[in-house]
């Protein structure tokens, strides 16, 4: 049997071009994976600074959330994440300078990437999903920004030291 590769970012740039690209993103986007489609069944790869947008240094997944459920939210000072619904369904929202957007994850080969910096909330989740996290960095308690407030600050800090304008 054979199998066929699809996916908006494999095969158009090179690994190199590719991860110049993704490091240079600063807002939250959806990410399409590589996906190799077979009658017997069909496969998605992830190779770090190649699929994703910078090397991993963590993983990490959330399952047994009551349906319906949520985490509570947080934004890193420098971790950054790519969020991928391996099973089942769960929402993504984030907020940054820009506002907020809120992404309906249910694809495996669908990720979300959530620069450093960027607030982040899951709820919705749809009985028995497995959300897969794959972060930038180990964990580090001082990294973690939980207080909305301190959010804020943080972020108009931020904006303006990349002589931006923060609107929210």
């Amino acid at each position: 049997m054979s199998s066929q590769r699809v996916g908006k970012v494999s095969g158009i740039l090179s690994g190199i071009e590719k991860f110049v690209y993704l490091q240079n993103m600063e807002y939250p986007r959806l990410i399409e994976l590589p996906r190799f489609l077979d009658p017997r069944g069909n496969l998605t790869v992830i190779e770090q600074c190649e699929d994703v947008p910078f090397a991993i240094a963590r993983c990490h997944w959330i399952y047994d959330v009551p349906g319906g459920g949520a985490r509570d939210g947080h934004a890193y000072r420098e971790n950054e994440e790519l969020i991928i619904a391996l099973s089942g369904s769960f929402s993504v929202t984030v907020r940054t300078e820009k506002g907020e957007e809120t992404y309906r994850l249910n694809r495996s080969y669908i990720g979300l990437y959530v620069p450093k910096g960027t607030w982040r909330e899951f709820d919705d989740f749809a009985t028995n999903s497995v959300a897969l996290v794959l972060s930038s960095a180990p964990y580090s308690e001082e990294d973690y920004i939980t207080d909305p407030g301190e959010y804020s600050a943080y972020r108009k800090d931020l904006v303006k030291a990349n002589g931006e304008t923060y609107d929210t």
